[in-house]
């Protein structure tokens, strides 16, 4: 009992302490504030109270996986929690899971719910704790009562990653005694009770909407089954109505045959309405294998016309291929004649640059015959 009692007071503190100072650092934590990182803390002694020893296959070992992995089967929307929990790589113990689900938990804002449907399971919750355990007794409900205000604060936490098998529960009880100077004004206490208050109502006025809707919802299924039953029951009655009749009519009309005629022709129209029953089978077979031949020329009929409309694309596809590809063939003329029309004009060019050479050529032939003339001159002139 005195162990149950400093755990609730502890838990107290502790969840105390992280509102107040989550709404003063801004309401959205992290892993690393320190806080956060001991209210888990707590929370892994308060879970751990009263566990049963369970016997391994090695060894006898304390785990407080197994009760929470049991909320999967009470609560369903805690199914995507604990599958998360076990594809997270790097856990190797179930202490480790337990803690990741507990700050998976915090982060959906849905732990008081979770551990509220397990402690209201106490025959099952007796598999894991000792009668006397905290979530057994009430302080296990004063717990779970209080976690419900975690939910105006806002977890940000890596879980991925993160060393959670070997890490050290200890509480660090220096965050919890404070001096005078340290104690919030009044005013805050009371702001932080109005929000919580509020938070409260409107999580309440939520489940209650919630509750209603889910018995209207059962309502109507309810309803919609019985409106089923009726009608089934009054088809059945109909049915069952227009059978008698037809036989009842049927037996009144042989009585007035047999009434009526004599045994010859009586025993005549036998013959004769067993001939006509037998062309009656021989025309509904015949209508019968008529209609599946009709209904398989009708598919065959569906297949023929969709490879028409898939021939008749492909032809569209091919014939807009073609268009195009005359297209860029019209296009090639174009550029090979302009490229023959600058060849002929370069060729032509060619030409005249080749009859101007030729004639300079001339011309400096017939200046050198003229310079060698004129040194010839100079040679006898200086002679």
């Amino acid at each position: 009992a005195v162990e149950r009692a400093n755990l609730l007071n502890m838990a107290k503190l502790s969840i105390k302490g992280l509102i107040e100072s989550a709404l003063s650092f801004g309401r959205t934590l992290d892993s690393d504030y320190p806080p956060l990182q001991q209210f888990f803390v707590v929370m892994e002694h308060c879970l751990k109270h009263g566990l049963k020893v369970r016997k391994s296959f090695l060894s006898y070992n304390k785990t407080i996986w197994g009760p929470l992995e049991l909320v999967e089967k009470l609560y369903p929307e805690a199914e995507e929690i604990a599958a998360s929990v076990r594809d997270l790589p790097g856990l190797k113990t179930p202490l480790g899971r337990a803690r990741a689900w507990l700050r998976l938990a915090l982060m959906q804002k849905k732990m008081a719910d979770y551990l509220r449907c397990l402690i209201i399971q106490r025959d099952l919750l007796s598999e894991f704790y000792e009668y006397h355990a905290l979530m057994m007794e009430e302080e296990g409900a004063v717990i779970v009562g209080l976690l419900v205000g975690l939910n105006v604060i806002d977890a940000n936490l890596c879980v991925k990653g993160e060393d959670l098998d070997s890490q050290v529960g200890v509480i660090d009880f220096s965050m919890y005694l404070k001096s005078d100077d340290d104690i919030g004004g009044k005013e805050r206490n009371e702001q932080i009770a109005a929000i919580l208050d509020q938070k409260n109502y409107v999580e309440e006025l939520n489940r209650q909407l919630n509750s209603t809707v889910s018995s209207l919802h059962a309502r109507v299924d309810s309803l919609e089954k019985s409106n089923t039953k009726l009608i089934e029951e009054v088809f059945d009655i109909f049915y069952g109505k227009i059978i008698y009749l037809t036989s009842a009519v049927e037996g009144i009309v042989s009585s007035l045959w047999i009434l009526m005629y004599p045994d010859r022709e009586l025993q005549t129209y036998k013959q004769s309405r067993q001939g006509l029953d037998e062309m009656y089978n021989e025309a509904r077979r015949q209508l019968r294998e008529e209609s599946q031949l009709r209904q398989d020329m009708e598919n065959e009929l569906v297949v023929q016309v969709s490879m028409k409309h898939e021939i008749e694309l492909a032809m569209k596809l091919l014939e807009k291929d073609i268009h195009e590809k005359q297209d860029t063939l019209i296009g090639l003329r174009q550029q090979l004649d302009e490229v023959k029309a600058i060849n002929m004009e370069m060729y032509q060019k060619l030409q005249v640059s080749e009859d101007a050479m030729k004639e300079k050529n001339e011309i400096i032939g017939r200046l050198e015959d003229k310079t060698n003339q004129i040194n010839a001159t100079m040679k006898q002139l200086e002679q």
